[in-house]
């Protein structure tokens, strides 16, 4: 029985522990984390995702935390309607959902197939043709037939395996910070947005409470992704002079606990995989901004589980070849989105606004 190892516990890290313990192989899940975290963006799931989680049995779970959304309104700085914009797969099969509850439904279904070590993380790689040694922070090192690096836009398995995260991660020069609203929101079927040049605030029902993402375009050097501190700071001077609700919901995230803060970014590698270590999810294409990268996840998580069950190491070439024809065309719409959601300039803000009142499902 072959012995993995997968650093990340995420959607993809916990997909893909499922799916390789379901097909007989002996799973362990590291994660820095000491849980689950509770912020992120309202995700998708849909397309080649839909049918992996409903074969995991937790379709009609996730559905009854689904979000209503319905429509997108784009709000003026003293809060009158500028658009607003149906959305065309609000009833079909697909679904939206917070991020925070897709993670807990996939690792409920994971953690009785696999062995969890939390609040630790990967200090060091040494493979030969056999198998993996490796070097943990915390637990005692061990040896693993495969290494899977599950591990997110900063992933350490990338770093330690294929190079330093300069040569493969390409920053858009937009930033993204969430967090939770605290409360219900007053508009629970839409998103709110509100956008000056190179800013926007978003407002999403996200069931019990809402949530508030902040996504701008800025230049920043040497930002640590894991100082909340530092996120806080850079957000409030961002929008400082924002008017509409932003005074508020600025005051939201100072106050917040839970805060999550990155650079929008794609992943580019020449190769997904180098001997017996592999990458998956955001770790190996990230894909940012329109909420598919969690439906990606799944589907290449399931898709390098088949593959690695079916043909050992020889199946990764096999999962990078089916996967990248998903991933290739979404993170070339990466620079479209940003031009949508953040117009950089006043008159591409105004083109964004009255092209949205002639969009197909426009209101």
């Amino acid at each position: 029985m072959d012995d993995v190892l997968i650093c990340g516990a995420g959607v993809a890290g916990s997909t893909l522990a499922y799916w390789l313990a379901r097909n007989g192989l002996k799973v362990t899940v590291v994660e820095r984390a000491q849980g689950m975290r509770s912020s992120g963006n309202p995700v998708d799931v849909r397309g080649p995702a839909l049918p992996v989680v409903e074969a995991m049995g937790v379709v009609g779970r996730l559905r009854d935390v689904a979000t209503r959304t319905k429509r997108v309104r784009l709000i003026g700085g003293d809060g009158h309607r500028i658009a607003t914009v149906g959305l065309p797969a609000a009833n079909g099969d697909e679904f939206e959902i917070p991020r925070s509850d897709l993670v807990t439904e996939l690792y409920e279904a994971a953690r009785g197939e696999a062995e969890f070590l939390f609040d630790d993380t990967i200090v060091e790689l040494c493979q030969d043709e056999h198998g993996v040694d490796v070097t943990f922070d915390r637990a005692a090192p061990r040896r693993f037939d495969f290494v899977i690096g599950a591990d997110g836009l900063h992933s350490a398995v990338r770093r330690l395996a294929f190079g330093p995260e300069r040569a493969f991660v390409r920053p858009t020069g937009i930033y993204v910070a969430t967090t939770s609203f605290g409360e219900p929101v007053d508009h629970p079927e839409d998103v709110l947005l509100h956008n000056t040049p190179g800013r926007l605030v978003a407002i999403h029902p996200c069931r019990d409470e809402g949530g508030v993402a902040f996504i701008f375009r800025a230049r920043l050097d040497g930002v640590d992704y894991r100082d909340t501190a530092r996120h806080k700071q850079i957000v409030t001077t961002t929008y400082d002079d924002v008017g509409w609700r932003v005074p508020a919901l600025l005051q939201r995230l100072r106050d917040a606990e839970d805060v999550f803060f990155d650079a929008v970014s794609v992943v580019d590698l020449p190769s997904w995989s180098r001997g017996r270590i592999a990458l998956v999810g955001d770790a190996a294409s990230c894909v940012s901004l329109l909420g598919e990268g969690s439906s990606l996840a799944i589907a290449g998580a399931h898709t390098l589980a088949t593959a690695l069950t079916a043909a050992s190491s020889a199946g990764f070439g096999r999962y990078e070849v089916e996967h990248r024809a998903r991933v290739v065309p979404k993170q070339r719409a990466v620079k479209l989105a940003a031009a949508m959601l953040v117009p950089k300039t006043k008159v591409g803000l105004a083109a964004r606004n009255l092209a949205a009142r002639a969009w197909p499902w426009g209101l």
